[in-house]
């Protein structure tokens, strides 16, 4: 009889630390997303950054590129000034090419950052849910274990009375 009560104390305490365990588990996994959506946001941030100066690149190359045009529509007087101005706005023209493809770029990696973001706070969500249920798991299986042990201290308590 008592075997049996001690395999069932066994069973009860291997229960209760393989349920620790994996509560421990999951509230690792759970900061290992924390910590990964933290630096998604930081990359979130940093691309809005460079997304404001390159804003602000094209501003002044479309200012540039519209002092270039009036300055050229006021009527330069020399074949090299002309040129000299036209190679400036085709330069200007580029940049803001490249400014614009930037800005694409840009507002593309953050879109799918974004898209990033909100499969990893889903994840977390489900990590977090995970954990709730191993939580009260263990308080289920704690409740168990107290029982089961109340339960086998009124049994040594009457076997003693014998």
């Amino acid at each position: 009889m008592t075997d049996r009560i001690r395999d069932k104390m066994s069973q009860l305490r291997a229960e209760a630390d393989a349920a620790t365990l994996r509560a421990e588990e999951a509230d690792g996994k759970n900061k290992k997303l924390e910590q990964q959506l933290l630096e998604k946001d930081h990359e979130i941030t940093s691309l809005q950054v460079k997304l404001e100066h390159l804003d602000g690149e094209l501003a002044k190359a479309e200012s540039s590129i519209q002092e270039s045009k009036a300055d050229r529509e006021a009527g330069e007087t020399s074949k090299m000034t002309n040129e000299g101005l036209v190679r400036k706005i085709q330069l200007l023209e580029e940049e803001l090419d490249a400014a614009e493809k930037n800005v694409k770029e840009t507002v593309e990696k953050l879109r799918q950052v974004d898209v990033k973001a909100e499969h990893f706070e889903r994840q977390v969500q489900r990590v977090e849910q995970e954990r709730d249920q191993w939580e009260k798991k263990y308080e289920d299986s704690q409740a168990k274990y107290q029982a089961s042990k109340a339960e086998l201290d009124e049994l040594v308590r009457t076997m003693e009375g014998l």
